[in-house]
């Protein structure tokens, strides 16, 4: 699983499923709903996986909130921290290594939630499934495929700068002239990519047609999910393409160091406020029981 440095030193955009929306509390309250719904789009629950798919996500978010969100203010304070000095690519390196053992270990926390619907699926959900990939494969290729070179550098670098600007307001001619450097300089190959998400999509297939077919004791499904996770994330340290992830991971940090370190006093300063709040808002969230 591929997850951008971009993304991951501003980690928190990931976690909240509507990072748009104006309260981040409105966003987690109801993250249970929106999961669900994305869920159904790819699978069309029937009514007894429904209610107990509704159960599943309630129980993780509960989790979650109970566990996971005083720790995500100690992972802000830090960013806070950084941003008050000179953080280093190698700052930044941990951070994104932190991040992406976070989200290893929640997929591995939902794994036996996703085992008991795996094994409830019938052909015409995988069908569903496959159908709903394909779509999404299209998507890449008509946003991130469209054009020659320079056109698929405009649209990388535009998708990054929505991130900075969220973070740090609005940046000068001269700044985006930098920053769209340091954007460019990461490699591009979106077939790679487009190819990376095509042979998970197949392994998530596979197995959840095995599981459909086979019916395995509860145990041995979670462990294969398990499994899959796993290898999921190590692909990105152990496959043919190392190389090629390990250049990209680099001049993605890279960049996030560039904009940091051109960022004004201002712009850092609209950046610890909005972390502030999200601080303040996760504190809340923490000590609520929905």
């Amino acid at each position: 699983m591929h997850t951008s440095p971009l993304r991951t030193w501003f980690f928190l955009a990931l976690l909240v499923l509507v990072t748009a929306c104006s309260s981040l509390k409105l966003a987690y309250n109801n993250g249970d709903t929106l999961l669900y719904w994305w869920l159904d789009n790819y699978v069309d629950f029937d009514d007894e996986q429904s209610d107990q798919v509704k159960k599943d996500i309630n129980d993780l978010f509960r989790w979650h909130r109970k566990t996971q969100l005083q720790d995500y203010v100690h992972v802000l304070q830090r960013a806070q921290q950084q941003l008050r000095g000179n953080p280093t690519p190698a700052d930044l390196r941990a951070d994104y290594d932190d991040i992406r053992a976070r989200t290893q270990a929640l997929l591995l926390k939902a794994a036996p939630d996703i085992a008991d619907l795996a094994l409830s699926l019938k052909p015409e959900q995988l069908a569903q499934m496959e159908k709903k990939f394909a779509k999404n494969n299209d998507k890449f290729r008509r946003e991130n495929m469209k054009g020659d070179r320079e056109d698929q550098n405009e649209f990388r670098y535009k998708k990054s700068m929505e991130q900075f600007e969220l973070w740090f307001g609005s940046f000068s001619r001269e700044q985006k002239d930098i920053i769209r450097k340091a954007s460019d300089a990461r490699p591009l190959d979106n077939a790679i990519w487009l190819d990376e998400r095509m042979r998970r999509q197949r392994n998530v297939l596979a197995l959840a047609r095995r599981l459909m077919q086979e019916k395995p004791p509860r145990e041995q499904a979670v462990a294969q999910i398990q499994s899959l996770i796993r290898e999921s994330f190590a692909r990105l340290d152990n496959s043919e393409r190392k190389a090629f992830y390990e250049a990209n991971t680099t001049a993605s940090i890279g960049l996030v160091h560039t904009v940091i370190g051109i960022a004004t006093p201002e712009q850092k300063a609209h950046a610890q406020k909005r972390m502030q709040g999200w601080i303040s808002d996760f504190n809340t969230l923490a000590a609520e029981t929905k």
